[in-house]
């Protein structure tokens, strides 16, 4: 009797302490997988509210910007004050005088103080320096019509669209009291990807270089970042627990397989 009760005894001390550790380890996984979740829900949403407050989309109407904008594109505008305009930024603006109720998207070419003009062998000039435009669409000039030189008052942007020849831009507004030139302040937003088609971020303007320091890119990549990977969380840790009881269940079916061939 007592050798029954020793052999009975350690098969359920044995399965016991498996059992226990299989908790252990069970309770552990919720935990990080809760935790991820958690973690997940806050870098997704925090990287939607993130964004809504530093960008804002806008459908551009034509293709006065093409190829950079094609019309019909819808793009992320990253909200700036006027002071943070530098040459070279794609940049959407509420002018009045330009178009009623609207908000208009162009290239700032030169901003107050600046000489403009064009052209010189098929080339924009600010402050006297050609300037290399990639962003044309290829084979085109700087401008169908040259244009004489425009100093750029203080306080006010000079703005051109990528597609010259029918782009209603500065070029279309020399005649009027400002030389075409647009207040600073009617900047709404800088233009920092195309996202629907998804082109994605807009190349930097190197050409610009020479004549100051240009505008760096936004936080979207890290907002992008922020989603993506909240995402992953998200459905990695709501994964766990499905695919940790699918396993459970496996061993479970091994181990009494094995124990009826025993």
């Amino acid at each position: 009797m007592s050798g029954e009760s020793t052999i009975r005894t350690a098969p359920r001390s044995g399965g016991g302490t498996s059992t226990g550790t299989a908790r252990t380890g069970g309770g552990l996984g919720n935990r990080l997988s809760g935790i991820a979740v958690a973690l997940g829900i806050v870098l997704f949403l925090g990287g939607f509210a993130w964004g809504a407050v530093v960008y804002r989309p806008y459908t551009v109407p034509t293709g006065s910007m093409t190829p950079t904008i094609d019309a019909g594109d819808r793009v992320l505008g990253q909200r700036i004050d006027g002071d943070q305009v530098r040459r070279g930024d794609v940049v959407v603006f509420h002018d009045t005088s330009w178009v009623t109720n609207a908000d208009v998207v162009k290239r700032v070419v030169a901003v107050g103080g600046d000489t403009v003009a064009c052209c010189t062998k098929g080339k924009l000039t600010v402050n006297g320096k050609p300037i290399d435009e990639p962003y044309l669409p290829a084979g085109s000039l700087a401008e169908l019509q040259g244009f004489p030189t425009v100093t750029v008052p203080k306080g006010r942007l000079f703005l051109l669209g990528d597609e010259r020849q029918g782009s209603l831009d500065s070029t279309a507004h020399l005649t009027d009291a400002a030389k075409g030139t647009v207040a600073r302040s009617a900047v709404t937003a800088r233009v920092d990807a195309v996202v629907w088609p998804m082109k994605g971020m807009l190349k930097r303007p190197t050409g610009f270089e020479e004549l100051g320091s240009l505008s760096q890119p936004g936080p979207l990549r890290s907002i992008e970042f922020m989603i993506v990977a909240g995402g992953v969380l998200v459905l990695g840790g709501g994964a766990y627990g499905p695919v940790a009881s699918l396993l459970g269940r496996s061993r479970g079916r091994g181990r009494t397989e094995s124990a009826g061939a025993r």
